[in-house]
């Protein structure tokens, strides 16, 4: 009894001050994945938002139209109802268009920043190669749900490639200017330098 009350006495371990800043500096665009795969989330569901709005909102306008051409107002009254009617389904076509965009936005960002954390963890490095992995990976599950043929599975698969391959790039390029190893850069470098050393030797 006397050996549990002490252990459930003795103070938890904490992080340092150090520790959390080299968690920041080693992390992919300096921020942690805690904290970055929410970011992400959130910054995917405002621009699938701001999209959907502004794209349902517009269909949803033509179908109005469409629906009502037949059977225009004549009055004044009848006008302001036409156009408060149209306001509304304006509002409510836009909103649910724009919420729907968000959502599948947010949930493909948070798949394909899952992904390239779990290839940073069980390949040991960070570099462009996991990031085309997790947008290849997420691309072939987005179309595996979506049921596409084989040629749109194909597009789609086209589409992660070139996103993983530019957002692998720059998130490289920026880890490389703070002084960062990068994985495949790392390989060549200790390829190229094991190189010389047995030149080197050899000439000895």
């Amino acid at each position: 009894m006397a050996e549990e009350r002490e252990g459930a006495r003795r103070p938890r371990p904490t992080i340092t001050r150090e520790e959390i800043d080299q968690l920041w500096r080693d992390s992919r665009l300096s921020i942690p994945p805690l904290i970055r795969i929410p970011a992400a989330a959130v910054t995917a569901f405002s621009v699938g938002m701001s999209l959907g709005l502004a794209h349902g909102s517009t269909m949803a306008g033509l179908r109005f139209r469409a629906e009502h051409a037949h059977r225009l107002p004549t009055s004044t009254t009848g006008w302001y109802l036409y156009h408060k009617s149209k306001n509304y389904h304006l509002a409510f076509g836009g909103l649910k268009e724009g919420l729907k965009t968000g959502l599948r936005l947010s949930v493909l960002s948070v798949a394909m920043f899952c992904a390239e954390n779990l290839f940073d963890v069980y390949r040991g490095t960070k570099d462009m190669l996991n990031t085309v992995g997790a947008s290849l990976a997420v691309a072939g599950g987005f179309s595996l749900i979506n049921r596409f043929s084989p040629a749109e599975t194909a597009r789609t698969a086209r589409k992660g490639l070139k996103f993983g391959l530019v957002y692998g790039a720059v998130q490289d390029l920026l880890s490389l200017a703070k002084g960062r190893p990068v994985g495949y850069v790392e390989f060549v470098r200790r390829h190229i330098g094991s190189r010389t050393k047995m030149q080197d030797q050899q000439t000895i």
